[in-house]
């Protein structure tokens, strides 16, 4: 089962997919990692995909990455006395926290905190950004808006509130909840939805307690502001283009998503390009041209993960959208300028753990240099494998690991094949299986070259201090 290109593939389940014989049919078809939106899914219906996941995994042999999605705050104005008003340029609008249903003048909007950041010239989106007002006058219980773009809102809307902080966590108590069953059902990820400040990533990890790593998803002006402290501090990170697009100008979203990836790869940390890679597969058998252009830009940057969402859920051509941007990954990486585009996108070191980062470049420069065929990484907590993958070795990476846990979690990161195997007992011990491995996996051949990155003493997590150059022999299979 081994893939035969570098960038991951996550699909999203839903009711389109989430049955077993769907679910092996992703997988075959290209999917690395299952994600479940946890807006759409209940307790019950997680475990239940988590066991259908974890069931194809022992099936097939590989690790299988599962990514939970939690929905975040869901900020919604009121109701109306007669379910739908026209809002008309120029008209002002209150936002109140009086409950009474509204009306063309007025309407509830039921989050104190909101009313109270508010200020004047703030932007106040409705409906996914389809009516924009602006704040005139505020006094911590009411707003006066100007109408921007008309239209019509009806009850319940979403509100979108670009250029305000708003002071509340980015995990809601249904959050906690839904955190606290997944990471019992035993998933590998956890996306945080609307991060506005590190704080907010670091509140998740604390709950995690390191039972699953923590990935940002970039959707609000907030996040981009301090895009350093928060790349930072989480172990991967979504470009949750939707959301993006909808708080910030459009125009501006690839070069955002773009600043995003290299920031990420600077700081070794895995990106994930997400949001309407292939909305026209929803609903046709084939892609437009600009979606297949849009994914091999993704591709071409560099990015860890492309994602299918509604594609895969809710479509009705799921594994046809899998075996596309399959496709599409495998042949972007075949192009000639493939490549040079990656190496030019090469970030230097960080001065962080400098002796392991050292040791992970210079496994990068001798493979290249000596045409080895592989490097094998033992590693434990999978540190040496995101290490490796930073720096986007033309070599294949193999990731050797003693934890299912891990092996589970290295399915998102480039170019990385894990496979779980016990621990080495010595040096000898290491080099014999790790060539075993390179020739097994379909790495490398008999009388070919690996070069083998560990830490010793082994098992210890962050240990990564040796780097060994082997041979695979004719029993190396």
């Amino acid at each position: 089962m081994r893939r035969l290109r570098r960038c991951k593939i996550i699909a999203t389940l839903g009711p389109a997919s989430a049955n077993p014989a769907m679910v092996s049919a992703l997988f075959h078809a290209g999917a690395d990692l299952f994600r479940i939106n946890m807006s759409h899914a209940s307790h019950d219906q997680m475990r239940n995909q988590v066991e259908m996941i974890r069931a194809l995994q022992e099936e097939c042999g590989r690790p299988i990455g599962i990514l939970i999605d939690l929905q975040g705050p869901k900020l919604r104005i009121g109701t109306f006395k007669n379910r739908v008003v026209r809002l008309a340029k120029g008209d002002k609008f209150i936002f109140d926290s009086n409950p009474v249903p509204g009306d063309e003048s007025r309407v509830c909007l039921p989050h104190h905190e909101i009313l109270l950041a508010l200020k004047a010239a703030d932007t106040i989106l409705i409906d996914d950004g389809k009516i924009r007002l602006h704040v005139t006058e505020t006094n911590g219980k009411r707003a006066v808006a100007t109408v921007d773009v008309a239209g019509e809102v009806s009850n319940r809307k979403g509100v979108s509130l670009p250029d305000t902080e708003i002071p509340v966590s980015s995990i809601t108590e249904k959050d906690r909840a839904d955190l606290e069953a997944g990471l019992e059902a035993g998933v590998d990820w956890v996306a945080v939805s609307f991060v506005q400040r590190p704080d907010d990533v670091a509140e998740v990890k604390k709950l995690t307690r390191g039972r699953a790593l923590v990935m940002s998803k970039i959707e609000k002006p907030q996040a981009i502001s301090r895009l350093d402290e928060v790349v930072e501090i989480s172990d991967a990170l979504m470009v949750a283009r939707g959301d993006l697009g909808v708080e910030m100008p459009l125009e501006k979203v690839p070069g955002l998503q773009k600043r995003i990836n290299r920031m990420a790869r600077r700081f070794g940390k895995p990106v994930v390009v997400a949001t309407q890679m292939l909305e026209s597969m929803i609903k046709a058998p084939v892609p437009t041209r600009a979606e297949v252009s849009d994914i091999a830009t993704a591709v071409f940057e560099g990015a860890d993960a492309i994602m299918l969402s509604a594609e895969s859920a809710t479509g009705a051509y799921p594994v046809e959208a899998v075996t596309t941007m399959n496709k599409i990954a495998e042949e972007v990486e075949r192009d000639s300028y493939y490549r040079s585009i990656i190496n030019a996108q090469r970030a230097p070191p960080e001065a962080t753990n400098a002796d392991a980062i050292a040791i992970a470049v210079a496994a990068r420069y001798f493979a290249e240099t000596l045409d080895l065929k592989a490097i094998v990484a033992w590693t434990s907590s999978g540190a040496t494998a995101f290490r490796i993958a930073r720096e986007r070795p033309e070599a294949p990476v193999l990731a050797l690991t003693p934890n299912r846990e891990t092996a589970c979690r290295l399915a998102l990161v480039w170019g990385v094949h894990a496979v779980v195997t016990k621990d080495a007992h010595d040096v000898d011990d290491m080099s014999k299986r790790a060539c075993k491995f390179a020739g097994r996996e379909g790495f490398a051949k008999a009388q070919e070259r690996v070069i083998i990155v560990a830490g010793v003493p082994f098992g210890t997590p962050g240990a990564t201090n040796m780097v060994r150059i082997a041979v695979l022999d004719a029993d190396s299979k």
